[in-house]
């Protein structure tokens, strides 16, 4: 076999959202697409805002020289200095645009991040459930994950972070609203989370570096709010894109920003540059950074969303599903009433397509992704309360 052996764990460990994906291939093949119900994938499908196509129109049009030449490797200064202006009011701290660097998507943020910071054997600490290729990233700079559960309402669990800590520690990541439960993590746990890892960092003589993934932050439901992290500590990196807020995840643009005030924060903007080049992203798609910057303060229709999310919730609880009530993104958790891969082989028998929760460091649960029309979720609700029926026997 010529494939790396690492790869073909990978493979793998990665199989389930992978396996549910190419199932659902064959279904829709054998049934028809109207046939299959699938809330298997995460893939925004609310159109872009109408501003989004305005000037993307207008900037395409532009044969300015120059327009899609290469620019410094952390992106335009100007569009940086707009996305600061944003991110200030959000994080509560004086944000310039030297402090943003503009990223092939949340994922190539993720990547960048721990390109600049972990040596061979540096632990992340990733809290379960996780999104799952958060595992592979940490891996390809040379790190260890180390995985600590949430509680049951899927928040922190201060007393496993505590226990967890130790002197390989780099990175706690976070992502709220999460991927998959919906949940956000209150301002006060995130001050506490904050304090915790100033406290260990010292007595380690070391830096911890708190890392927020938020490309969900403008999805939330019920009047919720995502609270800054850059509050909290001042080892504070946030990552983000525009894939789920403007509906552009095939474009991949993203961000990162670094708080402004890190200690040796020059050095670290430094090798998150060179990691954007070395990495071979050079930089993000020149169009889509210009194209954001004028698109700060816009958002899809979350509302859409919204609907969907109160329908599902419907579903599940008229097939007696119990699950906590996400307060963002686009996706439910609930659990399973038998073993996850069990009741996701009994969905799929009735043409409804989820992953088993154990993808995500979570077994016992299944993730359902709302980003399908409401009429494919209100015509799961029988199909589910037949599972159900065969899961109690």
């Amino acid at each position: 076999m010529t494939v790396a052996r690492k790869m073909q764990e990978f493979a793998a460990r990665s199989s389930w959202i992978r396996k549910m994906f190419e199932e659902g291939a064959k279904m829709k093949a054998q049934y028809g697409v109207d046939s299959v119900l699938d809330f298997s994938l995460g893939n925004p499908d609310v159109p872009p805002p109408p501003r989004f196509a305005e000037v993307l129109r207008e900037l395409a049009g532009n044969d300015k020289p120059g327009a899609h030449a290469y620019m410094p490797n952390g992106g335009y200064p100007y569009v940086r200095e707009a996305l600061a202006h944003r991110l200030s009011a959000e994080q509560d701290v004086d944000l310039d645009q030297g402090d943003v660097l503009m990223t092939c998507g949340a994922a190539g943020a993720l990547n960048l991040v721990f390109k600049a910071l972990l040596d061979p054997g540096d632990e992340v600490m990733i809290l379960s459930p996780y999104f799952v290729e958060y595992e592979f990233y940490i891996d390809n700079h040379g790190g260890t994950s180390r995985v600590v559960a949430t509680d049951a309402q899927f928040n922190l669990d201060f007393a496993a972070i505590e226990a967890a800590l130790n002197e390989k520690t780099k990175i706690v990541l976070i992502n709220s609203p999460n991927n998959p439960t919906g949940q956000i993590y209150p301002q006060a746990d995130i001050q506490r989370l904050g304090r915790l890892l100033d406290a260990h960092a010292d007595r380690c003589c070391t830096s911890i570096y708190l890392v927020a993934d938020e490309p969900y932050r403008k999805i939330v439901y019920d009047n919720h709010v995502v609270p800054p992290v850059m509050t909290a500590t001042s080892n504070a990196i946030v990552v983000s894109s525009y894939s789920k807020d403007l509906s552009l995840p095939g474009e991949r643009i993203g961000y990162l920003a670094v708080h402004p005030a890190m200690k040796h924060k020059r050095q670290l903007i430094d090798a998150l540059t060179l990691a954007n080049r070395i990495l071979g992203f050079v930089n993000a798609p020149a169009l889509m950074q210009r194209v954001v910057e004028q698109l700060q303060d816009v958002t899809v229709d979350t509302s859409i969303y919204a609907r969907r999310l109160q329908k599902f919730c419907t579903v599940l609880d008229d097939a007696g599903l119990e699950y906590v009530r996400p307060k963002g993104a686009f996706y439910l958790f609930p659990k399973t009433p038998i073993d996850d891969v069990e009741f996701c082989t009994l969905l799929q028998e009735e043409k409804v397509l989820a992953v088993p929760g154990r993808g995500f460091g979570a077994p016992g649960y299944f993730r359902l992704a709302f980003c399908v029309d409401e009429k494919i979720i209100e015509r799961a609700a029988e199909p589910f309360k037949r599972a159900m029926a065969r899961a109690r026997g």
